[in-house]
């Protein structure tokens, strides 16, 4: 069994008509996942009540100011406004994005109370919301809040965050690289949004990998950088725990950015990390094109059921 943990109440963070980052991303998942072959071996949970999680506020502002935290909460209370040009907020943005951390955090507990892999199936995504800015359809830095969680847990040490989204998680890095018991690992395409990730950017304790791909990449590409660069630099971080930024923008369909990926080339993805532990969070991040993004993720809690 792989526990999914998700909510009908992420769909309330409504972020208008044509906006690419919509509920319709989730419903579009969780209908390929109930219809798979595998449907039977998924166990989907419910996120804590954010008011029945007590870790929830003293993490968040671990990440993020307490100035940002009341003008996300302020700006859903007053129906709603953006963050930047990009990331609306609705009068349920706030809670939502609560909702979504605190499922971020059940998925740490489950995966080091089962040392297997957990999918955090959840939105708004994270990676590009910064201590003080929310930005690129993010609200909270979910990977970076759950690093920081986890090394609250017993016998904790190390975590390990890989962002295999097509844009570098310029939030998550800007959180965490000034912890030595953190390190980031991110694949992006460059140039793209957001314009961070260069191969010079190594964290203040060498625990950051940027690995840029050009535009047109294909798995021809990405395959030597993960056997080569990343399986190596997590392997001798040796983490207790591996968290995955789990993008799907990456699939040649994406009308957001322009790599050349399959779906079922997130299942080797999927094996590079299973051969380092199992005790692997998958979050959900970005990924637009409905179809595929619903393969991939079908594709990575596949090889974790083997």
């Amino acid at each position: 069994m792989l526990p999914v943990i998700y909510s009908d109440e992420f769909l309330d963070h409504k972020t208008g008509k044509y906006h690419p980052e919509n509920p319709e991303r989730l419903t579009a998942i969780a209908n390929a996942l109930r219809t798979s072959a595998f449907a039977k071996k998924i166990e989907w949970r419910s996120p804590t009540p954010v008011a029945e999680s007590p870790s929830l506020m003293p993490v968040l502002v671990k990440a993020h100011t307490p100035a940002y935290i009341k003008k996300v909460r302020e700006i859903a209370s007053t129906s709603g406004s953006y963050l930047d040009g990009d990331t609306p907020v609705c009068s349920r943005s706030y809670d939502v994005a609560l909702l979504a951390v605190s499922a971020w955090l059940d998925g740490v507990e489950t995966v080091l109370a089962t040392a297997n892999p957990a999918f955090v199936l959840a939105r708004p995504p994270g990676h590009h919301a910064e201590s003080d800015a929310g930005m690129g359809f993010c609200l909270f830095s979910n990977a970076a809040i759950a690093a920081l969680f986890a090394l609250e847990q017993p016998g904790i040490n190390r975590v390990a965050i890989l962002d295999w989204d097509v844009h570098h998680g310029n939030g998550t890095q800007a959180i965490i690289e000034t912890h030595p018991q953190i390190a980031y690992c991110s694949l992006h395409q460059y140039p793209c949004y957001p314009g961070t990730g260069r191969v010079t950017e190594r964290g203040f304790h060498n625990n950051v990998l940027n690995l840029p791909v050009p535009p047109g990449s294909d798995i021809s590409v990405y395959q030597p950088l993960l056997e080569k660069k990343v399986v190596p630099f997590l392997a001798n971080f040796q983490p207790d725990l591996l968290i995955v930024s789990a993008g799907y923008d990456a699939n040649a369909a994406d009308p957001l950015a322009s790599i050349n990926l399959q779906p079922a080339d997130y299942g080797l993805f999927t094996d590079c990390c299973l051969g380092l532990t199992r005790k692997i969070l998958f979050g959900l991040e970005g990924g637009y094109d409905f179809d595929t993004l619903s393969q991939s993720v079908v594709a990575t809690i596949e090889r974790c059921l083997i």
